[in-house]
């Protein structure tokens, strides 16, 4: 299965290695908490962390110097404490240094690299609404020790 975001194959996602899960997709699994975020304004406050965590997972979406720039972002936001807006005022910031951040191939042209991780969006979705705050935070101190490797 191919979506804009990820390449399924044989109900895994070729790069988070993340398994298909009721029928869903690594990237229609994304879907669900950013829905989420919508009922809870608690579990907003931590949009920019689960869409770090699933885009570093996921770095056939950027250019290099692109995956580069999250990858920083997210050690630096983590290490420092830096709260969502000064987050997004960094990044912005190194956007216009970096400029295009996006992988300009089309998906189905991508390179894909196997890097199973210990957390994925899996478990944020089976975990449901009701755990997402505490699963997202886990999955963010999970990707922040596994980027120290």
């Amino acid at each position: 299965m191919v979506d804009n975001n990820t390449v399924m194959k044989s109900g895994r996602c070729l790069e988070c290695g993340s398994k298909e899960t009721d029928g869903f997709s690594c990237y229609e699994l994304f879907g669900f908490p950013l829905v989420w975020e919508h009922n809870d304004p608690h579990l907003y406050e931590l949009h920019f962390w689960l869409v770090s965590c699933y885009m570093i997972q996921h770095p056939s979406n950027y250019t290099k110097e692109g995956y580069k720039h999250l990858v920083k972002l997210f050690i630096d936001a983590y290490d420092n404490k830096w709260d969502t807006p000064y987050i997004l005022k960094k990044n912005r910031e190194i956007v216009k240094s970096v400029g295009k951040i996006t992988n300009p191939i089309p998906s189905k042209e991508r390179k894909r690299k196997l890097r199973l991780w210990s957390m994925t969006i899996e478990d944020i979705y089976l975990g449901g609404e009701k755990n997402a705050i505490v699963n997202i935070n886990k999955w963010k101190e999970q990707m922040r020790n596994e980027l120290s490797c």
